[in-house]
């Protein structure tokens, strides 16, 4: 089931005939439909949580933690596919008086130390990210990295209770107050006046949560992407002149002191989010994860858990073990896209590359040499991921 939903959508046609040439055991697409049910649905997410929740051994990994003041650095995004319109109830979406699209809203957790996926969930479109990441079981040195879509006042002062920390980007129309007086900061007006900044707010709760807002210029030409892209997205709803004067720079607010990183070293950490829009975009791109055709309920669960187990098992098992295996023989990093894209063009690889790695066995040198020809970052003067998140850490 894992593997054929990495095809696209199976029928339970699929599956059967599948099943026979495997196995020698013929049975009805009933005889399977019968069997998808919640109990499935249970078995599938019960895997899933296992592997998740398994351990990851890794040299590189305890040296990170060894050295970085983080136990753990999570990325939490999300992304959203498009369901058949049979089960708009069950996840709603987008509906006017023209048309009506079901959709479902994706969230990944990652831990970017351990090369790891905490948690998943499939949740209705309704589900927002804010709702989303009070959900998210935070523990003393962690460090957060969160786009400003799950940014609230509660979600920062929880970071703190917990000992984490956390960076987010600023989020338009946020209300911030001056510590000393307690007067509302005109950020726009202040970022004119002085350039940039590196300061301590206080957040609009009750507690007055004190936090640091720091901001740099950006150039004209990525200031001007950012206001073409906020125009479209706004859907006819133009955003505000002062809204968009403020695209001129880059703003983070975060709960690390100024003592420990600078804004150069904040926009390096963050810029680590990158690691799960590649993934999403390799889910999407490479895994059929957003495929869907008309199916049940308990067929969807199953469906996209099955797909979750495999992402699982290519980015934990697969990739983080030949990624080792290549650094030690070539001394070069290999690309998730491109390592994805190559079990995705040679699935009937897939089980023996498990089971290699489960036991820790090597593979012939040919097949390395294979790796690192065809899914080996290019070399370049410009950081890849890896080498971008040993610098951005450890310094």
């Amino acid at each position: 089931m894992c593997l054929e939903s990495q095809k696209g959508s199976p029928s339970y046609n699929d599956l059967v005939s599948r099943y026979d040439a495997m196995y020698n055991i013929s049975a009805s697409k009933q005889a399977l439909w019968k069997r998808v049910n919640e109990p499935c649905v249970i078995f599938f997410q019960t895997v899933l949580a296992r592997l998740i929740k398994a351990k990851v051994s890794s040299y590189e990994v305890a040296t990170l933690k060894a050295c970085g003041k983080y136990s753990r650095v999570i990325i939490q995004d999300s992304t959203i596919i498009q369901l058949p319109l049979r089960l708009f109830k069950i996840f709603s979406g987008v509906s006017n008086l023209n048309e009506s699209v079901c959709n479902a809203r994706i969230q990944g957790v990652y831990d970017i130390l351990a090369c790891r996926f905490i948690h998943f969930s499939i949740d209705p479109y309704s589900k927002n990210d804010i709702a989303a990441a009070k959900e998210l079981e935070l523990q003393k040195g962690d460090l957060v990295l969160r786009d400003r879509g799950y940014h609230s006042s509660a979600e920062i002062l929880r970071h703190l209770e917990a000992h984490a920390d956390c960076i987010y980007r600023y989020k338009s129309r946020t209300a911030y107050y001056y510590p000393d007086s307690g007067k509302p900061i005109n950020l726009l007006e202040l970022l004119e006046k002085h350039g940039k900044l590196d300061i301590e707010v206080c957040l609009n709760n009750e507690k007055r949560t004190k936090i640091r807002l720091i901001a740099n210029p950006v150039s004209q030409e990525i200031a001007n992407a950012r206001r073409r892209k906020a125009k479209k997205q706004a859907c006819g709803h133009n955003p505000s002149n002062d809204v968009l004067k403020l695209m001129s720079w880059t703003i983070f607010i975060t709960t690390i002191p100024k003592s420990e990183a600078n804004f150069d070293q904040i926009l390096s950490i963050y810029r680590l989010r990158w690691r799960i829009e590649i993934i999403f975009k390799t889910w999407k791109s490479h895994m059929h994860f957003a495929k869907v055709h008309t199916v049940a309920r308990y067929q969807l669960n199953v469906l996209l858990t099955a797909r979750f187990i495999m992402i699982i098992i290519c980015t934990h098992n697969l990739f983080n073990h030949y990624n080792s295996k290549v650094r030690l023989l070539y001394d070069r990093d290999l690309s998730m896209m491109k390592f994805i894209n190559y079990l995705k063009k040679n699935q009937d690889q897939i089980l023996e590359l498990i089971q290699i790695a489960q036991k820790n066995t090597d593979y012939n040198v040919t097949f390395y040499e294979k790796l690192c020809r065809y899914c080996s970052y290019d070399k370049r003067k410009r950081l890849n991921l890896n080498q971008l998140m040993i610098t951005a850490l450890l310094g």
